[in-house]
């Protein structure tokens, strides 16, 4: 009877240990199950109890908490995995659970300080533009410069034509479509976009800017979420034909990835944590460049900072060393932080309460159609340009999100982040373009 109960003491504990190692072998993202609810439990308990701390500490503990779970279940999720899964969720959980008012005054304190007092959004867009020009391959480089604008003109004029006239289908009139609905999804974002059209309305027709603010928030709210599945589905199309894709890589060559591997030989060393550090530096000089030419030239400083970062790599005026210390951390920037960083902007940038208030199914379909042009504009003509169709179409689509954050998330939801600078260029140049355009017609119009 004795050696019948050992035994069986033996088996139970053996379970446990099995069940215990079976559990460790689950994790979230890279982090094992346990200690992914112990550091949650840590996070909320200190926001519950008011000890989170009301800075970039705190706000960083909060997103990486929800971004790691997030951009996890998003790779994992059937349909929604191929459709950009991760970002969608780390952009639109966090958003709903604002709607819903479930997060607590502490967390909310934090996060806002991280995103905006601290402005994590430009440093990260920073670091992928300064690491990504200058871990490129040169030649590749300036050929997508050169041709980018042409599906970029192209995809514009063809979301207005399609978007009004599904507009029209649904009974909008033609200006409503246009002012309220296309130019906002087009219009680079809510900081560069909107609020100067907001207040450029305001002037021309009267009334108060925030009036127009609410009015069209909600169309690019909706297509910077159509742009980001877009996205998802050109980088599943991309893995189901190779042929169609460039792996991030925007222009065709001859040599292609072979050219790429030759010049980059220096970035492709291992990770030295000094130059690291020196390309964080390279990052924020490039950003204040541009935020302090901008006061004499008055082209947007995320412009300058592009144009900076294309001509130091042009003329090969940055050491190899200084090139492979701000390509590794634009890295591990991008590989690390990015769902992340999209839990902050979905917290503070993606307002559904507005969207609520004036979505209807035609609302949508009209959204939709403006994006669908512009991807599909931009597939077709690159497949003309010698660019990789897939590529193509995901920069031209970067024009119908919502400015900086929207780059973020329509990149991240096809994993090629080396695409930044030319979705900063399509975002800001044909934002900018699409604000005056716009405030020119308003007058005419009104």
């Amino acid at each position: 009877m004795e050696t019948a109960r050992e035994l069986e003491t033996l088996q139970h504990e053996d379970g446990k240990k099995g069940f215990l190692t079976k559990l460790k072998q689950v994790k979230v993202g890279v982090i094992p199950l346990p200690l992914y609810l112990v550091l949650a439990a840590i996070v909320y308990g200190a926001s519950v109890y008011n000890q989170l701390p009301p800075d970039m500490i705190g706000g960083f503990a909060v997103i990486m908490v929800l971004g790691i779970l997030l951009g996890d279940l998003g790779m994992k999720i059937p349909i929604l995995k191929d459709i950009g899964g991760p970002a969608i969720l780390a952009l639109l959980v966090p958003s709903i659970l604002v709607f819903l008012d479930l997060f607590n005054p502490a967390s909310m304190e934090a996060v806002t300080t991280l995103m905006k007092t601290s402005n994590f959004l430009y440093l990260y867009i920073s670091v992928l533009v300064a690491g990504s020009i200058l871990g490129m391959n040169r030649k590749v480089l300036i050929q997508g410069f050169s041709k980018m604008f042409i599906p970029l003109v192209l995809g514009t004029i063809a979301s207005i034509v399609v978007g009004i006239s599904v507009g029209a289908l649904f009974g909008y009139e033609m200006k409503h479509t246009f002012f309220y609905i296309i130019v906002p999804i087009i219009g680079g974002g809510v900081g560069e976009g909107i609020l100067p059209l907001s207040l450029a309305y305001s002037q021309i027709l009267g009334g108060s800017a925030e009036t127009y603010v609410s009015q069209m928030i909600p169309a690019a709210v909706i297509g910077n979420i159509v742009a980001v599945i877009s996205a998802g589905l050109m980088k599943n199309l991309g893995e189901r034909k190779p042929e169609l894709t460039g792996n991030g890589v925007l222009v065709k060559s001859k040599d292609g990835i072979k050219e790429m591997n030759n010049e980059s030989t220096n970035i492709n060393a291992p990770v030295d944590f000094s130059l690291m550090g020196a390309g964080l530096l390279l990052a924020c000089a490039f950003f204040i460049f541009g935020q302090f030419a901008h006061m004499f030239l008055g082209i947007p400083g995320p412009v300058l900072m592009i144009v900076a970062a294309t001509l130091v790599k042009c003329l090969q005026l940055m050491p190899k060393k200084m090139e492979q210390g701000a390509f590794h951390l634009y890295k591990f920037v991008s590989t690390g932080l990015t769902w992340p960083l999209m839990v902050g902007l979905g917290m503070l940038y993606i307002p559904l309460e507005d969207v609520v208030k004036i979505v209807t199914p035609a609302y949508v379909v009209v959204c939709m159609s403006v994006v669908i042009a512009m991807v599909g504009t931009g597939y077709f003509v690159g497949k003309f340009l010698n660019m990789h169709p897939v590529e193509s179409a995901i920069v031209t689509g970067c024009h119908s999100g919502l400015g900086g954050t929207g780059d973020v998330a329509i990149l991240s939801a096809s994993n090629r982040m080396s695409l930044m600078p030319f979705a900063q260029v399509a975002t800001r140049l044909g934002g900018a373009a699409t604000v005056i355009m716009a405030t020119l017609l308003m007058k005419f119009f009104s």
